[in-house]
């Protein structure tokens, strides 16, 4: 019993310690809430970065095999093409070098023949010599009838002149002013004077007939002409006459263009070509393509001589005498060598320099 007092004494106390202490529970229970919460949050985030981070992880592993599996087959695909190209560049370098080797060797066998060429010009030299001759005949013949042309035209300018100055002419009385009676002769224009006959007074022209070209002396009468007939009513309407459609339905044919041309037109047109080009030409021998088979073979130029390979082109260019296989005369260059290319191989040393 003795505690119960004791307890109901103090019973104020105990009630306000309990209201003091949920007071203060209530007020530390939202801190604590507070602080759960954030706790909460930094673990679930930390988690949750930990799991994005494995997450990233796997992804960019796998990432990384595709795009080296991806790079790995376009590289070995550029590797193919980069060979492709490589080759049929060294395949077009080799067929380039096999042409230019095929060229030049049938150049110099068949198109550009030497012995022909040479003959070919010296029948050009002959030819040349005769249209050269011609021409200058012919100039000389210009110039003959451009002289004669001016001295007609000089002429003819004193005759008119003479004509204008006819009264000047000297009389048995009284002489001109060209026959003076001081001078042994009279002048050159007396002379003409005397020859042309004067020119006729200003005036009005005869008429003369348009079919005989005679002067009309007197008025010829103008000829009375019947009256023509009269014009007849033309057909109204789009009919025509009988006699027009007759002629039209009965006319001849007229040929088209494709059937009056001659069927051989474009070979004659190749022959007057051929023709004109003929004329034309300067030289009657033909230089002979190489298509022409039908002259003799003519060697070559290494297996003309009986003493092995000429080194015609590469040491000397001389004209060769085929009977005796030596050089007949010496070869003029229109220029002298130059120094430097004359002392190759003897003055000269790999890393070195000379001056001539």
């Amino acid at each position: 019993m003795a505690k119960v007092v004791h307890l109901m004494n103090r019973k104020t106390i105990i009630i306000e310690q309990v209201f003091k202490r949920n007071r203060t529970g209530e007020v530390k229970r939202d801190e604590e809430f507070i602080a759960v919460v954030k706790i909460q949050a930094w673990f679930r985030a930390v988690r949750v970065r930990a799991y994005l981070k494995f997450l990233h992880h796997c992804a960019t592993k796998i990432q990384k095999v595709w795009r080296g599996y991806l790079g790995r087959s376009l590289f070995r695909v550029l590797i193919k093409e980069l060979m492709v190209v490589m080759r049929f560049r060294y395949y077009n370098v080799m067929a380039v070098q096999i042409q230019k080797i095929w060229r030049g060797y049938y150049t110099r066998k068949y198109i550009h023949n030497y012995y022909s060429r040479k003959k070919y010009l010296e029948g050009l030299v002959v030819k040349n010599e005769f249209v050269r001759q011609q021409l200058q005949e012919y100039s000389e013949q210009k110039a003959v009838e451009a002289k004669r042309e001016l001295q007609q035209k000089i002429k003819e300018r004193l005759e008119a002149e003479a004509q204008k100055k006819h009264y000047l002419l000297s009389t048995e009385v009284v002489p001109g002013i060209y026959n003076s009676p001081f001078q042994p002769y009279p002048d050159e224009m007396e002379l003409l004077l005397r020859r042309v006959k004067p020119k006729p007074p200003v005036g009005p022209r005869p008429k003369r007939d348009n079919i005989c070209g005679k002067i009309i002396t007197t008025k010829l009468p103008i000829p009375h002409t019947t009256p023509l007939p009269p014009i007849g009513q033309k057909q109204q309407g789009p009919f025509r006459a009988p006699e027009e459609v007759i002629k039209q339905r009965y006319k001849l044919l007229q040929p088209t263009l494709r059937v009056a041309t001659s069927f051989t037109s474009v070979e004659q047109a190749r022959e007057a070509m051929k023709m004109k080009e003929w004329v034309m030409r300067v030289n009657d021998n033909i230089f002979l393509p190489c298509t022409k088979r039908h002259r003799d073979y003519e060697p070559l130029l290494h297996t003309t001589s009986a003493y092995g390979h000429l080194l015609y082109g590469t040491k000397f260019y001389r004209h060769t005498d085929e009977r005796k296989n030596i050089t007949t005369e010496r070869f003029q260059p229109v220029v002298s060598p130059i120094p430097v290319f004359e002392k190759l191989n003897e003055s000269y040393s790999k890393g070195t320099e000379t001056v001539p």
